[in-house]
């Protein structure tokens, strides 16, 4: 039995769950901007209560790694760091536009899936995936104009979805191109990645293991 603490703070939404061998137990979420920095910690102490469950029969840590919300992820990989530590628990990082694929319900004629976080004016981190999640175009950043997935949509239905891929509606017109509205990357769905990982043995390095920005960061200063 494998009770895997999932925590996904990638966008706007601040989201925390407790999976036992891939199945939801409890799950919390925070729809506003900025709530992770005040909101996770309690959200996991919530869970715990809820749920019944002792921290100490906590068998992994799974956050979501990036791309996306720089400080979100900063955040979200810190406290998922400071639980391992504490508890002597191996962390398990899951790609982002994975885990917002995972939440996903396409319809059966779709056969790729193209999640997209927003990176502000027309560029978005993408990347695409087949039906059973697994990369057939890897994670990137990309500047979304009309020849944009040209090529595979010529061959495949795409389903487009996450918070990126609002403002390119207007911009991929094709008749293969399927838009979803209202799917977000969530702690609730990163109980079966997780578990593929915990089984594989596949944990992060806690001393090197960093977010997956992307981009640089560069912080922005006030004009004099």
């Amino acid at each position: 039995m494998a009770i895997v603490l999932c925590i996904e703070t990638s966008t706007s939404v601040c989201s925390s769950a407790l999976h036992e061998d891939g199945h939801l137990l409890q799950a919390g979420e925070e729809h506003k901007p900025q709530s992770a920095a005040s909101q996770l910690a309690v959200q996991i102490d919530q869970l715990f209560l809820k749920s019944g469950l002792p921290k100490k029969k906590l068998s992994a840590v799974a956050v979501s790694s990036g791309p996306g919300s720089y400080t979100g992820l900063r955040i979200g990989i810190a406290t998922a760091k400071g639980i391992c530590f504490a508890l002597d628990v191996p962390l398990i990082g899951l790609d982002s536009l994975q885990v917002l694929a995972a939440g996903a319900t396409v319809p059966d004629h779709v056969t790729l899936l193209c999640p997209m976080i927003d990176a502000r004016r027309m560029e978005v981190y993408t990347g695409l995936f087949d039906r059973s999640l697994q990369n057939v175009e890897p994670t990137h950043a990309q500047i979304i104009d009309q020849t944009s997935y040209a090529d595979h949509l010529s061959l495949h239905s795409i389903a487009f979805f996450g918070n990126g891929a609002d403002k390119c509606k207007d911009i991929i017109e094709h008749q293969h191109a399927v838009f979803l509205e209202g799917v977000y990357p969530g702690a609730a769905h990163m109980g079966g990645l997780a578990k593929l990982k915990y089984e594989r043995k596949q944990f992060e390095d806690l001393n090197l293991f960093e977010p997956n920005y992307l981009k640089a960061f560069v912080a922005k200063t006030k004009s004099a």
